[in-house]
């Protein structure tokens, strides 16, 4: 499959992944949601891929403001309800009947995707690709306010596990990196976003 969503989750929820400093990491954990100084005016984007979220904030080592790795569990109907909002940061031939009818879409969506190449644990990219999501306006409101489940601090976790790859240790990769299934979108939203 060329474009697939591989994640973690449960009957009720999927686990996305984000990266932030210390000042919103640490709100986000004592109030289990996002909240000032959290920027709600701005697109946030969240991953549902584990690697792809590494390989974006280096294993939380790339720069302080993605220096806390943060997986948020959220609700699967409000994941899939931003994935019915949406429209691909892109044009696409195949999904829109013109390029100004993507346009005129893409000004009206409060969700973007981009459907990038899924990484290995040294980052080389991949045959298939990966969901990223972009949330703004009414949905990082819901988001926040609605989907979101817990949010747990895996900050610790991905420095050991950057320290496998650096060890070549496999058998602690094996066994601790997290284990992504085939997430089973409704046709009728794989078909909208362009998903195998």
């Amino acid at each position: 499959m060329h474009k697939q969503i591989r994640a973690i989750f449960t009957d009720t929820t999927i686990r996305v992944y984000q990266a932030y400093g210390d000042q919103i990491a640490d709100v986000a954990l004592r109030q289990g949601t996002f909240a000032a100084p959290f920027s709600f005016s701005r697109m946030t984007w969240i991953k549902p891929s584990f690697l792809w979220m590494m390989y974006r904030c280096g294993w939380g080592l790339k720069d302080e403001n993605q220096k806390r790795v943060l997986a948020i569990d959220i609700d699967r109907a409000g994941f899939e309800r931003a994935l019915s909002m949406a429209c691909l940061s892109h044009f696409d031939s195949e999904l829109y009947p013109s390029e100004t009818a993507w346009k005129e879409k893409l000004q009206a969506s409060a969700v973007r995707i981009q459907w990038d190449p899924e990484r290995d644990i040294f980052f080389r990219p991949l045959p298939h690709r990966s969901l990223q999501i972009g949330l703004s306006g009414e949905a990082v409101h819901m988001y926040a306010g609605e989907w979101i489940k817990s949010i747990t601090d895996i900050t610790e976790e991905a420095s050991r596990l950057k320290k496998a790859v650096d060890a070549g240790d496999r058998s602690y990769l094996e066994a601790n990196l997290p284990q992504e299934q085939l997430y089973p979108l409704p046709r009728s939203i794989a078909l909208a976003i362009g998903a195998d």
